[in-house]
């Protein structure tokens, strides 16, 4: 790329003039419109569970979830103050749910997954079915269908939710709207779509209704039982043993929008360098270890969530064995032919 123009006193000039105009001239901003690498506000952040468990407790005792509708406390990127997000085009909040209480029913355009961070025995409620939920479940929410949440148990309920809520606005396309009561009627036995679709198999002349797995709850006793099987097989140097939760039909991933997948980290495994345009938040399940992102060393155990932004170099040492859930707007930008990776240092 060139140089950006010298600003004589006469381009001012005429700068000013056509900016009466809503015009403004390419040439002054080109440099920083068309990058020659990805450029992000977006930096590396982690967020230690134990120092933030007791405001989202807290949390509990200022506001009803009725109330709040969503009682969320939201994991803000430093870099992006005041646009309630994690990422350029994802969201990220902790959920909490008391025992007895239900978040009211209601559906809106923006895709959303939960990953299961305390607790178990919750419940989400989608178009009709409920599912239980247990700490490592990956439960989704597609676009436009009823779901309310609601806890039978006797302890708190915290849960990472996941959105495409920034994408979404960019685009100017959000609805919303509840529904007229608290919960929407159940109409399936729990457990039906995991068992029409999730066992390798699905009904003979089924279709895909959406292009959001029907699948709506990854229970993590299985895929832990997938990591360990794979355990014995050949470990990507760069991503470790990383697998995508996928739609049952398509083999795709799973939400349109978002991809999601778990990566095992063995006992000492140091990941060669690695980057990619989408930037990713990941919540760590199980172990200990050291991200290093950007040359920045950030040290994490289990319930603690970190994001490594677009195009950063990043590095994963697992102290013990290890186990992370990861996020990102990858799949969008796969259809879109944007998506970059470079395996090894810069």
């Amino acid at each position: 790329m060139h140089a950006v123009p010298a600003r004589t006193n006469a381009r001012v000039d005429f700068y000013e003039r056509i900016g009466h105009h809503d015009l403004a001239p390419l040439w002054d901003v080109l440099r920083g419109l068309v990058t020659p690498e990805p450029v992000t506000p977006v930096v590396p952040h982690l967020w230690r569970y134990a120092d933030i468990r007791p405001f989202i407790l807290e949390a509990g005792e200022l506001i009803t979830a009725k109330e709040a509708e969503r009682r969320v406390l939201i994991l803000e990127n430093p870099g992006l103050k005041g646009k309630s997000a994690i990422t350029r085009t994802l969201y990220a909040g902790l959920q909490l749910i008391l025992p007895g209480e239900v978040a009211p029913a209601h559906r809106h355009t923006q895709s959303a997954l939960r990953f299961v961070v305390e607790g178990s025995g919750a419940f989400t409620a989608v178009d009709g079915e409920r599912t239980v939920m247990r700490p490592g479940d990956f439960v989704i929410t597609p676009s436009w269908t009823y779901h309310d949440h609601g806890n039978d148990s006797d302890r708190p309920m915290v849960w990472l939710d996941g959105l495409d809520i920034p994408l979404v606005q960019a685009l100017d396309v959000s609805f919303a709207e509840g529904y007229p009561a608290d919960q929407h009627p159940v109409t399936r036995a729990p457990g039906d779509s995991l068992a029409r679709f999730g066992s390798g198999m699905v009904p003979l002349d089924a279709e895909p209704a959406r292009k959001t797995s029907p699948v709506f709850n990854y229970p993590y006793a299985r895929s832990r039982d997938a990591l360990a099987a794979l355990h014995k097989g050949p470990i990507d140097p760069h991503r470790g043993l990383a697998l995508k939760y996928v739609h049952p039909h398509t083999g795709d991933w799973a939400m349109p929008t978002i991809g999601t997948f778990l990566t095992l980290l063995p006992t000492g495994f140091v990941t060669a360098p690695y980057r990619s345009t989408d930037a990713t938040v990941y919540a760590v399940v199980e172990g200990t270890g050291v991200s290093t992102i950007g040359g920045q060393p950030f040290a994490w155990g289990p319930q603690d969530i970190f994001v490594v932004p677009s195009w950063v170099d990043v590095v994963h040492h697992a102290s013990d064995e290890a186990v992370l859930f990861g996020f990102s707007d990858r799949p969008v930008q796969e259809a879109l032919g944007l998506w970059r990776e470079r395996r090894g240092a810069a």
